[in-house]
């Protein structure tokens, strides 16, 4: 079997029912292949009963989607996150959720596969609200540890246990998130009200992030405070957006927002990184291409980041020039522009946004390169740590900024209020 192609995109998701015959032949041939536990050990049935650990805890699997028809998704790799208490928990403490029975079919190697299903597990743990993160690993497992070392993990030998054979705990801390304020500082919207220390942010709908509430605070009357929010946003022509998953979110307002209908419309992370001194960018010289940054965008960078997106000019224009920030344009050997980004500063913050690619320039590595060379020059400017906010399907720009060295720091929902959609933008 043959490992994915570049064609054959890799997703992370849930496992399914249909994938658990996979999952556990698969989890038993490769810790037999890696010499981990042989054939006729007891723990290889463990390993093969995959039906029994998707009932207890989350199963993640790595796969390439099948073509068509009814044929099934091919799994390449699979891990399982244990709470504390459950019976696939070893080490797990309060607070934690441990990885346990990380597995990468033999032929899938060196594509990749381990990493994704990590990132995967982390972002699926921060988004339960759980920042720490626990796993065993062996001394012989050297390329698992040097994964583990790069997406931060730290080894911790104040933990080590041994049951047959001596187990190296490692473990993971979730970055400190901007938070909500600081983020909307580097998105504002258009006007902001204030009902009972909530912001409602009315953009006329021009995106989720400018045309949301963050109700952060409790309140006296938690029905009555919605009702006013709702009454805002009839007034401005767009449907009732709030933002949850915040700490300071009150709590009855989830329950009080299900009571109203509200739907939940996209689920984003929130990924941070700490900036380092990088050198210039060598692919704006070897590819024929240039970079130019400005502190205000022109026409056309409104015109690359804006094309196909039906959102009116200016109102986006309004909320993309709302905070201090720097546009930078890719343009290509003839003269036309390729890509954009924007990046905006708060504090020693910088908040990338916007990153656009003409299809017909996809697939060259612009929108790495256009990110790293943002960040550096964001790092010019004063900045010493990145966020970026991600809906937590776009499986693309979640490998692309793993590779870059984003982690996950928080999670949260819009929820609208039914009705027309909002318009959306970056």
């Amino acid at each position: 079997m043959s490992a994915p192609s570049a064609a054959s995109p890799v997703l992370v998701r849930p496992a399914t029912e249909a994938d658990l015959a996979q999952v556990g032949a698969l989890t038993a041939r490769a810790y037999v292949a890696d010499g981990l536990v042989d054939e006729g050990h007891w723990y290889v049935d463990e390993l093969r009963d995959a039906a029994a650990r998707a009932a207890a805890c989350t199963v993640l699997v790595a796969v390439t989607p099948a073509a068509g028809g009814d044929a099934p998704d091919r799994v390449l790799g699979t891990v399982t996150l244990a709470v504390p208490g459950s019976r696939y928990a070893e080490i797990a403490r309060d607070g934690e959720v441990e990885l346990r029975m990380l597995a990468v079919d033999p032929a899938a190697r060196r594509s990749g596969v381990a990493e994704l299903l990590v990132l995967a597990a982390l972002r699926e743990a921060v988004g339960r609200g759980v920042p720490d993160v626990a796993l065993s690993t062996l001394d012989t497992m050297h390329a698992a540890q040097r994964l583990y070392a790069r997406l931060g993990f730290a080894a911790r030998p104040e933990r080590d246990w041994t049951d047959e054979i001596t187990m190296r705990v490692h473990t993971w801390r979730a970055p400190s998130p901007p938070g909500p304020l600081v983020e909307t500082a580097t998105w504002p919207p258009r006007r902001v009200v204030d009902v009972d220390g909530w912001r409602v942010g009315l953009s006329a709908g021009v995106t989720r992030r400018a045309s949301s509430t963050l109700a952060l605070g409790e309140v006296d009357d938690l029905p009555g405070a919605v009702d006013r929010v709702e009454r805002l946003y009839r007034e401005d022509g767009a449907p009732t957006v709030f933002r949850v998953g915040d700490a300071a979110n009150p709590g009855g307002l989830r329950a009080e927002l299900d009571a109203r209908g509200y739907e939940v419309a996209a689920v984003t992370d929130v990924l941070v990184r700490d900036l380092t001194a990088s050198s210039p960018a060598r692919w704006r010289q070897d590819a024929g291409l240039r970079v130019r940054v400005a502190d205000a965008p022109d026409d056309a960078w409104l015109d690359l980041w804006l094309g196909g997106k039906g959102t009116a000019r200016e109102p986006s224009h309004a909320i993309v020039t709302g905070a201090p920030a720097l546009y930078l344009t890719v343009s290509g050997p003839d003269g036309g522009d390729v890509a954009v980004i924007r990046a905006a500063t708060v504090d020693d913050w910088v908040a990338l946004s916007c990153l656009q690619v003409l299809p017909a320039a996809r697939r060259r590595g612009l929108g790495r390169a256009l990110t790293e060379e943002a960040l550096a020059v964001a790092l010019e400017h004063g900045a010493r740590r990145a966020f970026l906010q991600v809906e937590a399907d776009n499986d693309a720009a979640l490998r692309l900024y793993g590779s870059l060295g984003f982690r996950p720091a928080h999670r949260y929902a819009y929820r609208v209020q039914p009705g027309p959609a909002a318009r959306t933008g970056c």
